[in-house]
C-alpha cells in the first residue's frame, strides 16, 4: 500500500520509551541549541564590544553565561514535552506515578548535560594534575563554576520545568488522532529502507556533510593554534546544518511510518544524533594525519574534549531532528480521516 502511513494513525502519537530520559534530551538539546546561537551571535557581533580575542577566555565566559541564562529554556521544554506524552501512557491515571515521573523529568533535565561535562573534565584534570601541566584548573575557578549552577543555573531549571508543566499547550495540547489502547504490531518483514538501523547511519552521512568543510577550521583553531574569525559564515553553517538535520529526519521518519513503524520519536533523534558519530570518525583523521601529537597527555586532552564537543553536537542535532519530524508527523495526520 502506498500511504501505509495512515495506518498507525491510532499509535504514532504514542509516548516514547524512556520518556523522562527522552524529555531531558530534548530540553538539554533546546538549551545547547540556544547557547551555540548565542555564543556565535555574541562572536559575530564582536565590533560592538571588542574582538573575541582580545581577552583571554572572553568565549568560555559567555559560555558560561548563556548556559546559566538558557537553563530555563531547558525546564520549560523538558516539561511541556513530558506534559503532552504524559497523558498517552497507561500510567497516567495514577498520581504517585506522575508525580515521580515528573520529578525524574526535572532531575535529569537538571543533571544530565553537567554530569557528563563534569565526569569527563575531572579525568582530563586529573591527568593534567598528574603531568602538572598549566592546563590544570584551579579550585576557585571549580567552586565559582559550581556555584554558577547551583544559584542561577538550577533555579531557572526547576522554574523552566514549572512554567512548561502548567503552560498552555499551543492548539490545546491536542494530538491530530487519537492513541489507541492497545500497541499495533509493528511489523518485521520490511526493506532495509523501511527499518531504522539502515536509514539512521546515510542521514548523520548527509548532515556531516554539510559541515565537514567547516569543521576542518575548527578543528585547526582548536589544535594547531590559528585564529578563527569567520564567525559570519559558522553562523550561515549552523544555520545549513539546522535544514540538512530536519530535512533528513523527515525523510527517515517518514521511510519508517510507510513500514508502519510508528517508533518515530526516539528514530527522528538518532537520525540527527548520529552526525556526532560521524564528527567523532572525522576527528579520529584529523588526529592521526592533521597533528603531531603523541604520548598520553596530548592525546588523552585531545579525545577528551572531542568526546564532549561529539556528545553535545549529538544532543544539538537529535532535538533539531526531533523538532523537524515533529512538525512533520502532526502535519501529515491533522487531515486523515479515520473511520
Amino acid at each position: 500500500e502506498v500511504q501505509s502511513w495512515k495506518q498507525v494513525h491510532g499509535d504514532v502519537f504514542r509516548a516514547p520509551s524512556l520518556l523522562p530520559v527522552f524529555a531531558a534530551l530534548l530540553g538539554t538539546g533546546w538549551q545547547l541549541v540556544v547557547l551555540t546561537l548565542g555564543v556565535i551571535i555574541f562572536a559575530v557581533t564582536g565590533p560592538l564590544h571588542g574582538e573575541v580575542h582580545e581577552e583571554r577566555g572572553e568565549v568560555l565566559h559567555a559560555i558560561l553565561v548563556c548556559y546559566s541564562l538558557s537553563s530555563i529554556v531547558a525546564g520549560y521544554t523538558s516539561g511541556q514535552f513530558f506534559k503532552q506524552y504524559f497523558a498517552t501512557t497507561a500510567r497516567n491515571n495514577k498520581n504517585n506515578a506522575s508525580t515521580s515521573l515528573w520529578q525524574a523529568t526535572m532531575g535529569l533535565t537538571v543533571i544530565l548535560l553537567p554530569t557528563v561535562v563534569t565526569a569527563i573534565l575531572t579525568v582530563l584534570n586529573t591527568v593534567s594534575l598528574i603531568y602538572g601541566t598549566i592546563n590544570t584548573i584551579p579550585f576557585m575557578a571549580i567552586l565559582k563554576i559550581f556555584l554558577l549552577w547551583i544559584f542561577v543555573s538550577v533555579p531557572l531549571n526547576i522554574l523552566g520545568t514549572l512554567l512548561g508543566r502548567h503552560a498552555k499547550i499551543v492548539g490545546g495540547g491536542q494530538f491530530p488522532c487519537r492513541v489507541n489502547a492497545i500497541p499495533r504490531p509493528i511489523p518485521e518483514e520490511v526493506p532495509w529502507y523501511g527499518k531504522p538501523s539502515g536509514l539512521i547511519p546515510l542521514a548523520g552521512l548527509l548532515c556531516f556533510g554539510s559541515i565537514f568543510i567547516e569543521l576542518y577550521y575548527v578543528l585547526t583553531s582548536l589544535w594547531n593554534y590559528k585564529f578563527y574569525h569567520v564567525y559570519g559564515f559558522l553562523l550561515g553553517v549552523y544555520g545549513i546544518l539546522t535544514i540538512v538535520v530536519g530535512m533528513t529526519s523527515i525523510i527517515v521518519v517518514y521511510f519508517c511510518l510507510n513500514a508502519e513503524n510508528y517508533l518515530w520519536q526516539w528514530t527522528a533523534f538518532a537520525s540527527g544524533a548520529s552526525t556526532a558519530g560521524y564528527v567523532f570518525l572525522y576527528a579520529i583523521y584529523y588526529f592521526l594525519f592533521k597533528t603531531q601529537m603523541n604520548g598520553f597527555l596530548q592525546t588523552a586532552f585531545y579525545f577528551g574534549e572531542m568526546s564532549l564537543i561529539s556528545i553535545t553536537l549529538g544532543i544539538l542535532c537529535g532535538t533539531l531532528g526531533h523538532a523537524a519530524a515533529s512538525n512533520f508527523v502532526r502535519a501529515i495526520f491533522q487531515n486523515v480521516k479515520v473511520d
